[in-house]
């Protein structure tokens, strides 16, 4: 039998949480591994429902839990306006902005490979941590995340958020991304307008020579 409730706690790092059922009132542990695949990350106030099972440990937990439809209908709206095309036009406009300064030797070439090397990275520790999360494993702290779209990331990471649709929809983590993203772009156009592009350079410099 199928019962109906709402998530009233939910840690997305470790990947669990519980469900408040209707009627008694009575909270019941639920684990990430119990929504299927394809469903979107569970948050607190999404309405369910799902089927009682017996943990390893003989204590009741949450199965084969799905969203209701209006939660399903909801979190569908804010994943079309997380598909705004304004990420890929923002990216595209810094890419060319990077060319035209090599191009004009403002910056070396090695930065343009540096942004590709740390998006990279930042695109996989993105598929990593949504693997994590779906397996129960260790998460990827969100801090870590954060400071790969800092030192240059950020393209990797909007591209993660759009293609894996990790990360996407946490409007706390994504005010902070958008936080990096600003900060290293305003570094780098401030850095080429006066001039002081070789910082970069010698940075770059210095992390490749340890």
């Amino acid at each position: 039998m199928r019962l109906q409730g709402k998530i009233t706690r939910w840690d997305d790092e470790k990947g669990f949480g519980f469900i408040s059922g209707y009627g008694d009132g009575n909270s019941v542990f639920v684990h990430i591994k119990a929504f299927s695949r394809r469903s979107p990350r569970p948050e607190v106030g999404d309405i369910v429902s799902y089927e009682m099972a017996k943990g390893k440990n003989g204590k009741s937990r949450a199965e084969k839990v799905r969203f209701s439809a209006k939660t399903t209908l909801k979190k569908q709206s804010i994943g079309n306006r997380g598909s705004s095309s304004f990420p890929v036009l923002f990216t595209a406009v810094f890419v060319c902005f990077l060319f035209v300064v090599v191009y004009f030797n403002r910056v070396s070439w090695m930065v343009l490979a540096a942004y590709f090397a740390a998006s990279l990275v930042t695109f996989f520790a993105y598929g990593w941590d949504k693997s994590a999360a779906r397996l129960g494993r260790w998460r990827t702290a969100e801090s870590s995340l954060h400071f790969m779209a800092l030192v240059g990331g950020w393209p990797g990471a909007l591209a993660a958020q759009r293609l894996l649709r990790h990360k996407s929809s946490k409007q706390e983590f994504l005010v902070v991304f958008w936080i990096t993203v600003f900060l290293n772009v305003a570094a780098v156009g401030y850095l080429v307008w006066n001039g002081d592009a070789t910082f970069i350079q010698r940075l770059i410099d210095g992390v490749w020579q340890m």
